[in-house]
């Protein structure tokens, strides 16, 4: 059965999580993960892709990218990912892949979702017991989003600058969005849309990222598949 094409397009940002294989640990030190931010650094200016937020955690990582041509961000990730692997096995001397497969991605709608995406990737750390504020994992893009930490890799996406004016200001505002803990709905939402590969919006948005990619890009409902030329339908879309 042939994989299922990812749902990408130039100018739209994409949250992508890559874990290891059997949720085994893919970064073992810090210099792993200075390597791997070298590296992404490298190859998302080559291929002209905007790193917004991130997060390594110890077996898996959350990146959220926007690319100014659609073939950047899987260029970026095939880099990123061969690089580091190849980086590891020589390094402990291991074999055999150090990643599950293909990298998990999806679309996301810059105006309703994108802030809560930085949130979710940005909160991690702490969803895992490991520190009791973001700002005290180190390997995040917390510090330079909400403090101004100086970050060679994070570039602000337009909807995070629309925060304020002057950049204090901005801090400040980006910081009052984590006093408010994130919805259930919203962390599945998330989940879910990333782990299967769909759009994270509005219906709206759904029927706008389908007409562009000619495809489904929500989830199914049990049944018969629709047809391709379904999408293009108002009535057979969801409601």
């Amino acid at each position: 059965m042939p994989r299922r094409a990812r749902i990408l397009a130039g100018g739209y940002p994409v949250h992508v999580i890559l874990r290891g294989i059997d949720r085994a640990a893919i970064f073992f030190e810090d210099e792993d993960r200075r390597f791997f931010l070298d590296t992404l650094g490298m190859a998302s200016q080559e291929a002209s892709v905007a790193v917004h937020a991130y997060v390594l955690m110890t077996n898996h990582l959350h990146l959220l990218m926007t690319a100014e041509r659609t073939e950047g961000i899987p260029k970026v990730m095939k880099q990123v990912a061969q690089g580091y692997a190849q980086r590891i096995n020589r390094r402990y001397r291991r074999t055999g892949g150090l990643f599950e497969g293909r990298y998990r991605s999806a679309l996301i709608e810059a105006d309703r979702y994108l802030l809560a995406c930085y949130r979710y990737i940005e909160l991690n750390p702490m969803r895992a017991s490991l520190v009791v504020a973001p700002g005290d994992y180190p390997w995040s893009s917390y510090r330079a989003n909400a403090l101004g930490s100086a970050d060679p890799i994070v570039r602000p996406h337009a909807r995070y600058m629309e925060l304020a004016d002057i950049e204090s200001e901005r801090l400040a505002a980006y910081r009052r969005l984590f006093e408010d803990a994130l919805s259930t709905e919203l962390l599945e939402c998330l989940r879910e849309g990333t782990n299967g590969g769909f759009v994270v919006g509005s219906q709206q948005f759904e029927r706008q990222i389908a007409a562009m990619v000619g495809r489904r890009t929500w989830r199914g409902s049990p049944g018969r598949p629709r047809k391709e030329s379904d999408i293009s339908q108002q009535g057979e879309l969801p409601v």
